[in-house]
This record gives C-alpha cells, structure tokens and sequence, in this order.
C-alpha cells in the first residue's frame, strides 16, 4: 500500500525559485493522489505568495496549503507544517532546492528497504548566477575544501551517516523523539537527526536519492550564511558535544589560531614567524586547489573566486562559531545577520 507522503517547506522570500521547487514537485513519478504539499510561509514580503497562490489556482490536480509562519523562524516552520500536514511519511524540502523526478519514490524505497529514521541522499550544487563569482561559490560549496566530509555535499557509497539533508522520515519518530528545536535558528536538521541516532533511529545516505541545491549568488551572502552556521553549531555542541566531528572542528581551530598568534605577534617574534607560515601554507593549499578548478573550468577567474568563497566560509564558519562561544561565557547574543 502505497503511503501518504507530506512534503513540508519553509519559506521566506523566495519568488525567484519557489515556483521552480513547485513544479519538479508537480513532476515527481510518485501519484499526487497520495501527495500533499505544505508551505510555511514567514509572510513574504517579495511577491513570493502570489507565485505560490497562481501556482495553486493553475494545479488543481497537486495538493498545497500554504500557512503563516509570523516568527520566520526555520524549526518554527517545520514544527508548523508537520503539524498541518497528514501525511504518514514527511519529507522536508527547502525553496532552494529542485528534487530529482524520481526523490520522492527514491526516497521511500531507500527508507523501507533500510528501516531507517531518516533517509536522504546527494546535493548537486548548482550556481545561482552566470557569473565568475557565482560559480566560484558552487564549486567551492560542492567541494571538500569546504564541505569537509560531508558525504551528502561530495558524494559516496550508501552508508550510515550523521546526517542528511531534505530528509524522508516517517511521523511515528517525530511522535517519539519530539518536534524540530525552535531555540536553534539554523542546525535544526543536524539537531533533530541527533536525538534520532540517540533513540537508536539510522540516518542513510543514498547517492540515488538527488536533488539540486542553489549556492549562494555573492561573498556577502555566503559569508552570512557560514557565519550562523557556525553560531549555531557552538549553541548545538553546548547540549550534543559528542556530536562534533573533526571537520567541524578545524575552522573555529584556525581562526582562533590566526587570532592568538596575530595578538602575540605584536609582543613575541617568533609569533610573526609562526603566523606568516601558517597563513602561507593555508594560502598555498587553497591555492593549489583553485588552479585545479580554474583549469577544469577553463576559467582562470574561477580560481580568484574559489579562493575568495574559500576564505568566506571558513573564516565565516570559525568567527561565528567562536562568537557563539565568547556569547555563552560572556551572556552576549547577538547572531550573527541572515543570509
């Protein structure tokens, strides 16, 4: 018997895409009778319900409610949707993202045949623009430089993960480990996917699993996106430190590193030395690495843009983290700004 699946969506200015998710929701091979769609909605401000409402008024044959979301808090949304939703299986999708045609029937196969809690599978990053910088970005989102071992960004063999992206779960582990955590503005998934390994659930990855991300389009952006993901992975690691992984771990590493020794450079000699051989080294293997990019995409502005997506991330990643972690001693919360 063919479940009832409920694709749960949150949403905030997104008219540039939203309709493009809609629509490759629309396409799936999994029978829309057995489908329903819920969006929770932070009360657009940039035409983005009236996309989804003619989206509504033109697919009479596909399920969608559309619902507020007033706080335009991720965890809140998500907490929203499930709520509304009816569906004994929920997946949840993000506007920037494009589900393969086949991620819905892939992804309930993989969660049967596997018996796990939640189940997703690979990213394929995609640019948001047409230029240099744009694509620099995605090459350097998708790549292990930046995505660390995440199997989910780079790819692999089907396995046992941490966690998943635009997961598949059945409502019966939401019913048991309890609702998306809405004091954690980002990390919510990382989170949620930790209590499920703690009541003994499996997080799978699977590479047939697809779906197409959006990097970011610009270094502002990108920067403020890493930096909240480092934010909040320090409130996250505050109740789960024996969640942190050696890749999460290096950025607030270095950084707080490069800081140090840029402090006691001013005073101790040797800390200049120390600090100039670090910064070279690190500058050399990113460097390296771009020129391998710039080739591959024949583009030698590639590896300007790679190395300048490079050093957002990480000194992004490792400054919000170390400021969520000099927040925590000192009683200041002061996040940093949304992407």
């Amino acid at each position: 018997m063919t479940p009832k699946v409920s694709i749960i969506v949150p949403c905030f200015n997104e008219k540039h895409t939203i309709g493009y998710l809609l629509q490759a929701i629309h396409d799936q091979t999994f029978p829309r009778t057995d489908l329903e769609v819920i969006i929770a909605d932070g009360m657009s401000t940039d035409g983005t319900r009236d996309v989804i409402q003619g989206f509504i008024s033109d697919h009479d044959d596909l399920s969608i409610r559309l619902i507020d979301n007033p706080e335009r808090i991720i965890p809140v949304a998500l907490n929203e949707a499930i709520e509304a939703a009816s569906g004994e299986v929920l997946i949840r999708l993000d506007a920037h993202s494009i589900p393969n045609r086949d991620y819905i029937e892939r992804c309930l196969t993989v969660l049967e045949s596997t018996g796990s809690a939640n189940v997703g599978g690979l990213w394929e990053i995609r640019s948001s623009g047409e230029g240099w910088l744009a694509r620099s970005i995605a090459i350097a989102a998708g790549h292990r430089l930046g995505a660390g071992d995440a199997r989910y960004r780079t790819g692999g063999e089907a396995g046992e993960v941490d966690t998943v992206p635009f997961g598949a779960f059945k409502r019966e582990w939401v019913d048991r480990v309890g609702p998306f955590d809405i004091t954690l503005i980002t990390n919510e998934d990382y989170e949620f996917n930790v209590r499920l390994r703690q009541a003994g659930g499996v997080i799978w990855f699977d590479s047939t699993i697809r779906s197409t991300y959006f990097a970011r389009r610009d270094l502002i952006s990108l920067a403020r996106q890493y930096a909240r993901y480092g934010y909040w992975k320090a409130r996250m690691l505050r109740r789960y430190p024996e969640s942190l992984r050696w890749r999460q771990a290096l950025p607030p590493l270095f950084v707080l590193s490069v800081i140090v020794l840029g402090i006691a450079a001013f005073v101790w000699f040797p800390a200049r030395l120390l600090i100039a051989v670090q910064l070279a080294l690190y500058a050399l293997l990113v460097f390296l690495v771009g020129i391998g990019q710039s080739l591959h995409e024949r583009d030698w502005k590639i590896l300007v843009g790679f190395l300048l997506a490079i050093w957002s991330m990480h000194f992004a990643w490792g400054g919000g983290f170390l400021w969520s972690i000099f927040g925590m001693i000192f009683g200041v919360h002061r996040e940093p700004k949304r992407a």
